[in-house]
């Protein structure tokens, strides 16, 4: 588990988001647009979408071109979803070798999830509001 928070935001200049919604009620939603309007390239995640913020959403991590590298993947899906959607990343990393923080949003981890993420060499944050520590520290 990863707790340099601070510097993984100062970082990071990209961050896909799994399961952001374009329901502005939404708290992906209000926290991927909070990501954005702080400057970060946000990536969306979400077969439901085209379309998130005015930002092309695409339908899974393998879909994201090569040309973006990812910094974090900020995961909002329930925390049984939690391991596939790091199996997800883990296949994406395999292919295009980058090593993005895999970060999981309150309730959302699972011990499953952070074994996968450990076994593939990738740093993890478990059950952390990005945009409450993105405020705390910057």
């Amino acid at each position: 588990m990863v707790t340099e928070y601070s510097d993984i935001l100062k970082k990071a200049k990209s961050i896909a988001i799994i399961g952001c919604s374009a329901n502005k009620y939404r708290t992906s939603y209000h926290i991927a647009s909070y990501l954005k309007e702080n400057g970060y390239l946000i990536l969306p995640v979400n077969p439901k979408y085209d379309e998130v913020l005015g930002v092309r959403c695409y339908d899974k991590m393998a879909d994201i071109p090569e040309k973006y590298p990812v910094d974090i993947v900020d995961i909002f899906r329930n925390s049984e979803y939690t391991a596939d959607m790091v199996r997800q990343v883990v296949d994406w990393v395999g292919k295009n070798g980058q090593k993005p923080v895999v970060w999981t949003q309150m309730d959302v981890s699972s011990e499953e999830a952070e074994a996968l993420a450990g076994e593939a060499g990738l740093p993890y944050v478990r059950n952390e509001c990005i945009m409450v520590q993105h405020e705390r520290l910057l």
